[in-house]
């Protein structure tokens, strides 16, 4: 009897599976199945290396993640774009897409592509300002990079100084020669303003390690000093040495008579060939004629330069003169430097043979023209 009573009450409380409850779970079944495909096919889509072209991929103004997946799919970057937007989205970063020229390396994942037009880091170009460059030079660099935005073409000297916030300083000098980088489209101002600030930073640094004792009294002095020395020589170990000529002829009230003030001077006019005419001709920048410092500098000067101007060497010398190597010969006296331009700028010929003036400072030979 219990047995039977047992059975009556296991019957009422079990109820076979019905057509319903099956397709429940075999529904579940399939969506946990699809669901691990899906999580699977995106883990693949994230870390699979890329194979892109060696170009520039451009995501332009207003264009849209979607957009830019779909171009990176029709190049055949991506397998396909939707399931970038799904990574960006589930990490917030749909609407964050950065402008500019992009280049994606060989074996680059898409999660890497994602990060990076969503960091923005873009394609950069070089533009170099090098030492000794003129501020014409400089600006002429500017106008020939053809990625930048040119706004500074048409402008005079005083209306870009104005521009920087500077109106009344003279643009020679104040651009640290270096190279920059800059991405497509960003203008030619914000490439000075960086050159212009490097500079400022430079020289307080040099200024603030100079000698005691100096004759240089200014940072444009010193500005304009370091500059006539990076003209001078390319030699690196000769900079201290000729800034230390030049440092001595300050202190004794020496003219300077330096050859590449007065082809500053000249400007455009100069053809080359620097006269005796050329040094007896009266400017602001003619150092055989006027004494102390031109009044602005003639030239970008590096840090090694400005260096040397504000620790010059301890010398004698009052004179030097091109070895025609690139290294130049120095002199205490007149007639020992008179001896060096016979042999290194007339080959040993006699002053006699050719109407040649040796020059004080630089010891340039210089032909007379009839």
């Amino acid at each position: 009897m219990w047995l039977e009573r047992f059975r009556r009450r296991y019957k009422r409380r079990y109820t076979r599976p019905t057509a319903s409850h099956k397709v429940l779970k075999y529904s579940g079944a399939v969506f946990a199945l699809l669901l691990l495909g899906f999580g699977t096919y995106v883990y693949w889509f994230s870390v699979a290396r890329l194979e892109p072209e060696a170009k520039i991929y451009v995501v332009a103004p207003g264009t849209s993640l979607k957009a830019f997946a779909r171009q990176l799919r029709n190049e055949k970057v991506l397998p396909d774009a939707n399931t970038l937007v799904w990574i960006a989205y589930l990490k917030g970063q749909s609407r964050e897409l950065k402008t500019g020229e992009y280049r994606f390396r060989k074996g680059i994942t898409a999660l890497e592509i994602l990060e990076q037009v969503m960091a923005g880091r873009v394609v950069e170009y070089p533009l170099t300002i090098a030492e000794g460059w003129t501020f014409k030079q400089t600006l002429e660099a500017l106008a020939a990079a053809p990625k930048l935005t040119h706004i500074l073409q048409g402008l005079k000297p005083k209306q870009i100084m104005a521009s920087l916030g500077y109106p009344t300083m003279h643009p020679e000098g104040r651009f640290y020669p270096d190279t920059y980088y800059y991405s497509a489209g960003m203008s030619d101002l914000i490439i000075l303003q960086r050159a212009f600030q490097k500079m400022e930073k430079v020289l307080e640094e040099e200024w603030n390690g100079r000698q005691g004792d100096l004759p240089i009294k200014t940072r444009d002095e010193a500005l304009t000093l370091a500059s006539i020395v990076e003209k001078e020589t390319g030699k690196a170990e000769e900079r201290a040495l000729i800034a230390g000529v030049f440092v001595r002829r300050l202190r004794i009230g020496m003219k300077l008579q330096t050859d590449p003030t007065v082809i500053y001077g000249i400007g455009d006019r100069f053809n080359g060939n620097l006269t005796i005419k050329d040094l007896r001709t009266p400017s602001a920048y003619n150092t055989y004629v006027i004494k102390g410092l031109p009044p602005t500098p003639i030239a970008m000067p590096g840090r090694h330069a400005l260096h040397a101007a504000l620790n010059p060497e301890d010398t004698r010398a009052l004179y030097f003169v091109s070895r025609g190597d690139g290294s130049h010969e120095f002199s205490e006296t007149y007639e020992q430097h008179n001896r060096a331009v016979t042999k290194y700028q007339l080959k040993g010929r006699p002053k006699t043979e050719a109407p040649v003036k040796p020059v004080a400072a630089s010891g340039k030979a210089v032909r007379a023209t009839p």
